[in-house]
């Protein structure tokens, strides 16, 4: 029998479990991962999981000492999941500065209107926003940590003068990040992020402009593959810089090259993120599920190749958060992958005109506006009806989930896809398949060994052994 980590967070304290397999209880559900060797045993409440060795073990066997250890631990796991799941105050906001953008792309969950004519925020509003957002994370955030801004669009250089007034006056209160489609990022704009310690993720869905500009290009056709290229080679050397591809039928073929692309260009993070179908612009674009999973997962083994060939790791963010997942569930870094998601709990969204949202996804959706930031209390607004609808959904009222073993390493994302695609918070996504098809990859590298290839340097420091079965 061959004892395996999993890591678990209790309180502020991170610590790690080693759960190794032999027999299981039967509230354990067997998950084929497709390995010539090992199969998972998942008790889907707690999320303890267990790699059975099936050369040594029956297929269907469930041990007795898989069974005490859940006995001495599931009130502890329970705890840990019932406060990551129900108990997070936010801590981030996904600041819009702006409802305009100079891009028309395929897939955007903006409507176009807003996109064309909407709204900016005023610089004098914007750094009354800020203060306003510093005073209510003050009750939130413990001492010592800062909460995170992250200007989001629309395209939120279109307000830069605004956008860069805030940074600047609120340096020292908030880790700002901006996520741009690169166009308006120039020399002068890249040194004052660099100045200010941001993170800056840029967009791109293909390392040739023949695919990138299908999806992404700008209200009168043309494309951005250039501007965006360029900015990358502004950023290249800087930590705090990421790349995002959205997957979709007209990139999945070539994600490999993009992976080599990336890399090429010294990005530290990427994200390989499925579409999101929440507009119904978006959804001709969807990939066949089985065709996706496969693609990404030769895309993420690209990855780990040219980490063994170089030294030089690129983590694919995505995916990483979904073996912390399973290894740290309550370390995860994003919080797509869970249920309820962390809209309106661990973080939420403002409108350029001051209203708040859930989650950027629902601000084309005025039925999720829960009220507004200068005229509403924070806490009355996180309470309000549009903003439950959110953070009480969970899995277990989903029909097609509530049995699933991988329920809490999938979170049945994503609720505005749900709700505008199928009709309903209680419904699935547009990619359980997809999911499906990633949690037995990931529980493949874990039964070899190799998942911390995939992961952060140090993501685990300070992790504590709590017991091992072997």
């Amino acid at each position: 029998m061959n004892a395996f980590d999993k890591a678990a967070v209790s309180g502020s304290e991170r610590t790690r479990d080693h759960r190794g397999a032999a027999d299981a209880p039967p509230r354990f559900h067997v998950f084929d991962i497709d390995h010539p060797r090992y199969r998972a045993l998942i008790e889907p409440d707690s999320a303890l999981w267990a790699l059975v060795d099936t050369s040594n073990h029956a297929k269907t066997a469930i041990p007795p000492r898989l069974s005490r250890l859940y006995d001495d631990t599931h009130e502890t796991l329970n705890g840990e999941m019932d406060m990551l799941r129900f108990h997070l105050k936010p801590s981030a906001v996904y600041f819009n500065p702006t409802e305009r953008c100079n891009l028309n792309c395929s897939y955007c969950y903006i409507p176009g209107e807003m996109r064309k004519h909407g709204e900016h925020m005023s610089a004098h509003k914007l750094i009354d926003a800020l203060a306003r957002l510093k005073d209510y994370f003050a009750t939130t955030v413990p001492e010592g940590r800062l909460p995170q801004v992250i200007f989001h669009g629309a395209e939120p250089l279109l307000n830069r003068d605004a956008v860069f007034k805030g940074i600047e006056a609120f340096r020292d209160d908030f880790r700002f990040g901006v996520q741009t489609n690169a166009t308006l990022l120039d020399d002068d704009a890249v040194a004052f992020l660099k100045e200010m310690r941001c993170s800056v993720g840029l967009s791109l869905d293909a390392a040739q402009s023949a695919i990138a500009d299908k999806t992404r290009k700008t209200w009168g056709g043309r494309g951005v593959f250039d501007a965006v290229e360029a900015a990358m080679a502004r950023l290249r050397g800087y930590e705090g810089w990421s790349v995002i591809c959205t997957m979709s039928s007209e990139n999945q073929d070539h994600l490999i090259e993009m992976v080599d692309f990336l890399h090429q260009n010294e990005v530290p993070t990427c994200m390989l993120n499925v579409l999101r179908c929440t507009m119904a612009g978006a959804r001709p674009l969807r990939s066949h599920e089985e065709n996706l999973a496969a693609r990404f997962i030769a895309a993420l083994e690209r990855s780990h190749g040219l980490y063994r060939e170089t030294g030089r790791k690129m983590v694919v963010a995505n995916f990483a958060n979904i073996l912390i997942a399973m290894l740290a569930p309550t370390a995860r870094r994003l919080m797509c992958d869970i249920s309820p998601c962390g809209g309106g709990r661990s973080f939420f969204a403002l409108g350029a005109g001051g209203d708040l949202f859930p989650c950027s996804e629902f601000i084309g959706l005025p039925a999720f506006n829960g009220g507004n930031l200068f005229t509403d209390d924070i806490p009355s607004v996180l309470d309000s009806a549009p903003f439950r609808a959110v953070t009480e959904r969970t899995c277990e009222a989903i029909p097609a989930c509530a049995g699933c073993s991988i329920r809490h390493f999938c979170g049945a994302p994503c609720p505005a896809e749900a709700h505008e695609m199928n009709g309903a918070m209680d419904r699935i996504g547009a990619f359980c398949t997809f999911y499906k098809e990633q949690a037995r990859y990931a529980f493949r590298l874990i039964a070899d060994r190799c998942e911390d290839d995939f992961l952060w340097d140090g993501w685990d420091d300070g992790a504590l052994s709590l017991f091992d079965i072997a």
